[in-house]
């Protein structure tokens, strides 16, 4: 193993020594072992810094914030002390497989590309089932943000990129920050204004190397609503998505954030903004009134019922990568 790490890998934490703890672990258990492990406490937090120290891994590095500022603040900080060429994202309430970094590893140094992001499927737990997610891999020619959020069914897309899945050049983290303050679609937000960057490329690994803990009594950001900063977010970022994912974006992901409301005024102002600036289909339509018209718990029964199995058996791959073009519009 050489002086300087390969890969370092960033986990941000806050009040969470266990969960802290088992990130690390999973982390230091890779098959690749030149790496280094940031682990990003936002703000004074000692009984994490008493369970980290505890692990006594030369390779681990404990980084405390002198005040909170939020995922991705600590992600930004952990990037700019990072020491290897790569570096991957990892959540504090996320665990990773044992190959993850070897096999996206190997990814990223054959790939054509000079800045290419590689992700990878994950094994999505929750109390009621396990899934893998995404259920398919992004299509030759597929824009990125149209794979990322246009559904081809009603209750969720089949395209998923998460911050744990993320392996990507120390440089292009340094030169596109995560966006400090936005509470929601954090992965969504970093990933396309990155592929705006020359050289770079989305790559899937086609393997589940990831496990996504979606305990439903904690506390997470994904169950958080602030549907008027996603809203605003859309319309300042526009550019980032063709015509066809801006309006998917906002009649499902937008759209059921603010359906609690039952603000008959929003749904329509959602409706009128998507038909405005983007090009709904069928499905976005069908989605959007869906959504506004059966209360979230008919809707998840419904999802089960029509979903099924399918999220067991996810398409297959015949190649190591899929590669996307640059360019998003």
């Amino acid at each position: 193993m050489s002086s300087e790490p390969d890969v370092s890998v960033v986990i941000p934490t806050c009040n969470r020594p266990e969960l802290a703890v088992r990130a690390v672990r999973s982390v230091l258990a890779q098959t690749y072992a030149n790496l280094e492990v940031i682990v990003v406490v936002d703000g004074p937090d000692p009984a994490t810094s008493d369970a980290l120290a505890a692990i006594g891994d030369p390779r681990l590095r404990v980084q405390v914030l002198p005040e909170r500022g939020k995922a991705p603040n600590a992600r930004n900080a952990g990037a700019r002390a990072a020491r290897g060429r790569w570096t991957a994202m990892l959540d504090d309430d996320d665990e990773w497989l044992p190959e993850k970094i070897e096999k996206q590893l190997a990814l990223a140094e054959s790939s054509p590309s000079a800045l290419p992001v590689i992700a990878c499927r994950m094994i999505n737990k929750t109390p009621r089932a396990d899934s893998i997610m995404p259920r398919r891999l992004p299509g030759p020619g597929e824009p990125v943000s149209e794979y990322l959020v246009v559904r081809r069914g009603l209750f969720y897309g089949d395209g998923f990129i998460q911050t744990s899945c993320i392996l990507a050049p120390t440089e292009l983290f340094r030169r596109v920050p995560f966006t400090v303050g936005l509470r929601r679609q954090q992965e969504l937000d970093w990933t396309l204004r990155a592929m705006r960057e020359e050289g770079t490329a989305l790559v899937y690994a086609p393997d589940a190397l990831v496990l996504w803990h979606q305990d439903e009594n904690r506390d997470r950001i994904s169950l958080h609503n602030p549907w008027k900063a996603q809203f605003t977010w859309a319309r300042e970022n526009r550019d980032l998505f063709t015509p066809r994912a801006y309006a998917a974006f906002l009649l499902s992901v937008i759209s059921s954030m603010a359906a609690p409301t039952r603000d008959r005024r929003l749904f329509r102002e959602l409706l009128a903004e998507a038909r405005r600036y983007g090009r709904p289909g069928a499905v976005d339509y069908v989605t959007h009134a869906q959504i506004w018209a059966l209360p979230p718990s008919v809707r998840a029964r419904l999802r089960d019922v029509v979903v099924g199995r399918r999220d067991r058996a996810p398409e297959h791959s015949a190649t190591a990568e899929r590669q996307i073009p640059v360019d998003v519009d």
